[in-house]
């Protein structure tokens, strides 16, 4: 099987494209399954947050794979497989690898060097581990991935220098209000983007913070960890006319900020954090109230790290990407060695049924030295070729030498892919 990635993101699709491509955490299964239904799809993993949905998979070929994608993605997000075709970038086996070395190290990120994109896609591929659509070519990709992110931000300076999306926004926000201190600012939402919110904002010093969430307990669970103050849902629209600064991050399908609602609330500054987005679509151009959502962040994209932070975890990513191709290269020849030992195994077991039918005097100690013999000649004549065919497949171009043996000796290697040799190496990165 090959590697493919297919995506959308904030590069290649505005808020309102994306909205309609996000999965919800409940149909998530749904759609893994679906995928892997599919004729020439056999592994997926899909990543979505709140700038980029992508699906990882092994498939069986190019286009085949694409197109039954494709077609899965129209018939999730409604969007007509025409319209959708301009939002998706695709990459294609040492591309895919690379591209998913990028998104994890934060390279690809709205905010290069952002650490977020790491937690969530190691969630995509315990969801693909848990509904079983990730096979051994993806966790090989994933585990590898999720190790090339740690080496990134452990290695170099980009943890440091990248920012998270909400550290991003509220540098939009702070050229409206100015200095953010002594600003009063309201979370909505509980979840992973709230939190995260919450915790940025503690760290700039901003408050007193108020959190409020459909979930009462979830957010003072929250407020009690940053001390903070937990606000009823219900006392929404008094919260907002009290708060200069609001980070709504919900996972609502629907709007959370009415027109009417922020009209009630102004002056007030929102960093719409969510997809799809709290602010309802009507409520622009409101005298007084600004709103900075994932497309105005997309058109800043403020506080790129050094170049040098940079060009230190592109090199690892290369040289990342460079040892897993050589590892895929290496693991294409290892069921045709297998194949070939089998082979040779079963021509030794033939020609001692042969010899043994022949020689009914042997006793069982020297049946026992003769086939210990052969077996010794053959692993001798094999070990030498097959761990040079082995080495020689590592390097590039490798790939012909699974290829030649197999017609050298007439093997037959059903289904012969590099996911069928991967050992089972440790847990989640």
């Amino acid at each position: 099987m090959n590697l493919l990635s297919v995506g959308a993101s904030y590069r290649t699709a505005d808020v309102a494209t994306l909205e309609r491509l996000v999965i919800a955490d409940h149909a998530l299964p749904g759609l893994l399954d679906k995928l892997v239904a599919q004729p020439f799809v056999g592994e997926a993993v899909v990543l979505s947050t709140c700038n980029r949905m992508e699906i990882y998979a092994a498939v069986n070929t190019f286009h085949g794979g694409l197109g039954d994608i494709c077609n899965v993605l129209a018939e999730f997000s409604g969007i007509p497989a025409t319209e959708l075709a301009g939002h998706l970038y695709v990459h294609y086996d040492e591309a895919a690898v690379l591209h998913s070395f990028k998104v994890s190290s934060g390279l690809d990120s709205m905010v290069v060097g952002e650490s977020q994109i790491l937690g969530q896609l190691r969630d995509a591929y315990h969801a693909a581990s848990e509904a079983d659509t990730a096979g051994r070519l993806l966790h090989e990709l994933m585990q590898q991935a999720l190790r090339v992110g740690k080496r990134a931000h452990a290695e170099t300076g980009i943890d440091r220098a990248g920012q998270s999306v909400v550290t991003a926004a509220l540098d939009v926000a702070e050229a409206t209000l100015g200095d953010l201190d002594g600003k009063r600012p309201l979370v909505i939402g509980a979840g992973a983007m709230g939190a995260l919110s919450v915790a940025t904002l503690t760290r700039a010093g901003v408050g007193p913070l108020r959190i409020t969430n459909r979930s009462a307990a979830r957010a003072d669970r929250l407020a009690e960890a940053y001390g903070a103050v937990a606000v009823p849902y219900d006392d929404l629209d008094a919260a907002l006319r009290e708060a200069d600064l609001v980070v709504s991050a919900t996972a609502s399908t629907e709007p959370v900020l009415t027109r009417e609602r922020l009209e009630a609330a102004a002056p007030l500054v929102v960093l719409d954090l969510a997809v799809p987005r709290d602010v309802a679509p009507d409520a622009t151009g409101i005298p007084g109230v600004t709103v900075i959502d994932i497309d105005s962040l997309a058109a800043t994209r403020r506080s790129l790290p050094a170049a040098a932070e940079t060009a230190a975890v592109e090199q690892i990513v290369t040289s990342e990407v460079d040892h897993f191709l050589a590892w895929l290269r290496g693991a294409d020849i290892a069921p045709t060695v297998a194949a070939l030992r089998t082979r040779a195994e079963d021509v030794v077991a033939a020609e001692l049924r042969k010899l043994y039918s022949r020689r009914s005097e042997f006793s069982e100690e020297q049946r026992a030295d003769v086939s210990r013999t052969l077996h010794r000649v053959v692993q001798q004549l094999l070990h030498s070729p097959t761990v040079r065919v082995r080495q020689l497949a590592a390097e590039p171009g490798g790939d012909q030498y699974a290829t030649l043996l197999r017609e050298l000796f007439d093997l037959d290697v059903p289904h012969a892919t590099p996911a069928d040799a991967v050992p089972e190496i440790g847990g989640p990165a």
